[in-house]
């Protein structure tokens, strides 16, 4: 019976890798699509791991993966099929971070998301991130500044100029995480957010937006309308006084 079984799982997985030679991930369940990464892995029982994972993540599919705690990876899929979960997760992001640099980012704002939702959307600890953007809004590159609590006085403004300046930007996108997963802002993001943003135009970098990252979605300051990212600088540092009307003497 134990041999029926250790035939019968190996068959299961070449199946599905024939199914995916044939016609992609089109057809496949959120399960299945696990249970064939794992098949790479060599883990046994895939199917037994791909449930334990799907039931310790978010959802039914990828998502639930890539947003597992690594405890979790490993105690549903062993070390090997851990592993294999960070190294696709991070080949992914690296893919979307490349695709990120030389595009203009500003006015097309939806492939940065997706890099920041798949890379910072299941972290659980805060970490703060600076995209840095040439003249014409391009970005020019993408670093993390800060790891840990992020408020006003951890995340260093002069850290973000510097960096800012050694790369020759023209201006920063910036972003940071909930690990709570609920992208809400606080009024301690407002009071950061602040800092930064002055910072910033004291030297002539412009904020682009604000970012602040939750599972599966991301808030944008500047969408809501709740920061003004830009510098108000084209419009009222070139504002011609009005002189003031005169009133006639009786």
């Amino acid at each position: 019976m134990d041999s029926d079984r250790t035939t019968a799982q190996p068959s299961r997985t070449n199946a599905l890798k024939l199914r995916f030679n044939e016609n992609g991930l089109e057809a496949f369940t959120g399960p299945e699509a696990i249970k064939l990464l794992l098949g790479y892995a060599g883990v046994k029982d895939a199917s037994g791991a791909a449930t334990r994972l799907t039931q310790a993540g978010a959802g039914r599919g990828l998502r639930a993966l890539f947003d597992a705690p690594e405890e979790a990876l490993v105690a549903g899929a062993g070390g090997s099929g851990a592993l294999l979960v960070k190294v696709v997760k991070a080949l992914g992001a690296l893919y979307l971070k490349e695709r990120l640099i030389g595009r203009e980012i500003s006015a097309q704002p939806g492939p940065l998301r997706d890099y920041l939702i798949l890379t910072l959307g299941s972290e659980r600890v805060e970490k703060f991130v600076a995209v840095f953007l040439d003249a014409a809004s391009n970005a020019m590159g993408v670093e993390v500044l800060h790891v840990g609590t992020i408020n006003q006085t951890a995340v260093y403004p002069r850290v973000c100029v510097e960096a800012a300046i050694r790369r020759r930007a023209a201006g920063l996108i910036f972003a940071h995480n909930h690990p709570s997963g609920d992208p809400t802002t606080s009024a301690q993001d407002r009071l950061l957010m602040g800092h930064l943003d002055r910072a910033a135009d004291a030297v002539g970098l412009t904020v682009y937006d604000h970012l602040i990252v939750g599972r599966g979605k991301v808030f944008s300051f500047r969408d809501e309308g709740g920061w003004r990212m830009e510098r108000q600088s084209e419009t009222e540092k070139t504002r011609v006084p009005q002189p003031r009307k005169r009133k006639d003497r009786p």
